[in-house]
């Protein structure tokens, strides 16, 4: 089995480490444990991987946030992989920070990464990771917000958040959404 494995972020070193980056560093830690790497190719970064008898290509889009169903649609026809093996790592506003929510579709709930991906493939039905950055802002603040950095007190429990998405990943291919939303969804 192929799957698709997309964390959405920003390019550039002014976006590094920011929350709104979290699913480029989710991927991050995911193929440096696997001993992988990431090459630049078309729409963006890939690194190739295997989780048992499970092939996995990592992408993170070098399209911006705004337009990466143009890398999604683009992996998934290169690489021949359906759409329920597509897995796209997002941040959450809704959720208080690290927690972490497997979905199997749903609204881009004013993500604008996840609009233009439903708007490219013409569908909601795919499946995303939500990793909950919290809402601690003030009003009319959400896009310093998103584009801020992550404090001291996340940061510290951010290695064994991004370890939990790393686990929730490689069960989603060798377990399928269902079964991992029913052992990770209500654990943190």
């Amino acid at each position: 089995m192929k799957y698709l494995i997309t964390g959405l972020g920003n390019i550039g070193s002014e976006y590094w480490g920011t929350r709104h980056n979290i699913g480029f560093r989710v991927v991050n830690k995911l193929v440096e444990d696997a001993g992988a790497l990431f090459n630049e190719e078309r729409y963006g970064a890939i690194a190739r991987m295997r989780v048992k008898n499970c092939e996995l290509i990592v992408l993170k889009p070098n399209t911006f946030m705004n337009l990466s169903g143009n890398a999604v649609r683009y992996w998934l026809q290169k690489e021949n992989i359906p759409v329920e093996n597509l897995l796209v790592i997002v941040d959450d506003l809704a959720l208080p920070f690290g927690t972490l929510r497997l979905k199997p579709k749903g609204s881009d709930a004013g993500h604008n990464g996840l609009k233009n991906i439903a708007q490219i493939l013409n569908t909601q039905e795919y499946c995303r990771l939500r990793f909950g950055i919290d809402s601690n802002f003030p009003r009319g603040g959400q896009i310093d917000y998103v584009l801020g950095q992550f404090t001291p007190e996340e940061l510290e429990y951010m290695p064994e958040k991004l370890e939990r998405a790393s686990e929730m990943i490689k069960s989603f291919c060798l377990s399928g959404v269902q079964n991992t939303m029913n052992q990770y969804n209500n654990k943190q």
